[in-house]
């Protein structure tokens, strides 16, 4: 129990430096709109144990929000779009159920489910994630257009960071 909390407490601190003090100046540029965002803070989220209480995996992340909200001077938007991922965490994680049940010990990692299911799992819920994001960005669907080219170009890149990361370090919790 005690590693599971280091290992989570750990990975809070690393995203959160990783993306508020390098990915937050990375951005691509085409023409004079920003299309390409790199978002890998959602992370932590998906990769809580499936045991955690629903009220402490939304706690975590209106703070893993706040947290980035602060260095991007952004009001919310952040938070507001992680808390809503984590609220639809268990809806995904139900429809998306082994035939023989979870292990309520295990953390939702390519390790312990597989790559089919991890890539599935981490694409629905950083969809949400990132199209909610925009959405409260624009706060307006006159911008429909670039709602959904933010959302298309910045899920594929942050996708595909994520899933590598998974591959890479293999985390157990």
């Amino acid at each position: 129990m005690n590693r599971v909390i280091w290992s989570n407490g750990i990975r809070f601190i690393v995203l959160l430096l990783i993306q508020t003090l390098i990915l937050r100046r990375v951005t691509y540029d085409w023409g004079s709109l920003g299309y390409l965002h790199i978002l890998i803070y959602p992370l932590f989220i998906l990769l809580l144990p499936i045991k955690t209480p629903r009220a402490l995996v939304l706690a975590l992340a209106f703070l893993m929000g706040i947290g980035v909200d602060m260095f991007y001077n952004s009001l919310g938007v952040h938070a507001s779009a992680l808390v809503f991922m984590a609220y639809f965490r268990p809806f995904v994680m139900k429809i998306l159920e082994p035939y023989g049940g979870y292990n309520v010990e295990d953390s939702p990692t390519i390790r312990n489910f597989g790559t089919g299911w991890f890539f599935t799992y981490a694409a629905i819920l950083l969809f949400l994630h990132i199209f909610f994001y925009f959405c409260v960005e624009a706060f307006s669907f006159v911008f429909i257009f670039e709602i959904m080219l933010n959302t298309i170009f910045s899920f594929a890149i942050s996708i595909i960071i994520i899933f590598i990361i998974q591959l890479i370090l293999r985390p157990k919790y």
